[in-house]
């Protein structure tokens, strides 16, 4: 005795076997597909040293006339290695002694305390985040791209040759990880679209950070060591060094 198949069994195998052969195989890295799925990526805790535009342990060196917004601090160095005039900064310039910038250096020594020790805290954080949504995109160099949020690592150096664009919504996080030198050629600048915000953009180099002259910048950059802002540069987010931070007539402004 024959099995009689209804005609509708027979067209539901049919267009699901159909399906299976028109998606095939995806052609997606592991990280492209890490990146779509739908991941939550918590934003580094800054603690204190989040009150800070620029945050350094060994001094901040200044070519006038530089443009500040937000608060100013070095510990613990004495704050005669903050080169800053009063009138370069719209916020609070703190000192671990008397030797900082008059008249509108503020001594609190302890509070730098506590912000160097979160920035340390943060800067272990972000370094410590495991399973990369992508690993050395654009074998370190990144320009003319896209980036989606995620988690992004990068084995050596990393450069930025080329205008780059981060595209997300305002409550999407960017963690990039960088074990060399960062740094951003001349003119060259970090554009953000979707309302992607800097405060929610973080950038761990171990190496020295370079943003080239005239160059733009976005997001809090979490430095080992030196962070270097050529001439005219600028930068929307914040400067946490454990060395020293230059400037060369800049504008810096917090989230």
């Amino acid at each position: 005795m024959r099995m009689i198949i209804p005609a509708a069994a027979l067209l539901l195998v049919y267009t699901t076997g159909c399906k299976k052969e028109l998606n095939g195989p995806s052609t997606s890295s592991p990280s492209e597909l890490t990146a779509g799925r739908i991941r939550v990526l918590a934003p580094v805790n800054l603690g204190i040293s989040g009150r800070f535009a620029i945050l350094s342990q060994s001094g901040i060196t200044d070519v006038y006339q530089s443009s500040v917004t937000g608060d100013v601090g070095s510990s613990p160095i004495t704050g005669a290695a903050i080169h800053l005039a009063c009138n370069e900064v719209v916020g609070t310039v703190y000192s671990v002694d008397a030797a900082g910038p008059l008249p509108c250096r503020v001594t609190n020594a302890s509070h730098l305390t506590t912000a160097v020790q979160d920035m340390q805290t943060a800067y272990t954080d972000a370094a410590g985040r495991v399973n990369p949504n992508y690993l050395n995109l654009g074998a370190g160099s990144i320009g003319g791209r896209t980036l989606r949020p995620g988690l992004y690592k990068w084995t050596s150096a990393l450069l930025i040759p080329t205008d780059i664009t981060l595209s997300g919504s305002s409550n999407d996080v960017w963690i990039l990880q960088v074990a060399g030198t960062l740094t951003v050629s001349n003119g060259v600048h970090i554009h953000l679209t979707g309302g992607a915000l800097p405060k929610n953009i973080f950038w761990q180099a171990s190496g020295a950070v370079t943003a080239g002259t005239g160059s733009h910048f976005e997001g809090i950059i979490l430095g080992k060591t030196g962070i270097n802002l050529q001439t005219g540069a600028s930068i929307n987010g914040r400067m946490l060094a454990q060395t020293a931070v230059t400037l060369e007539m800049n504008t810096v402004v917090q989230p």
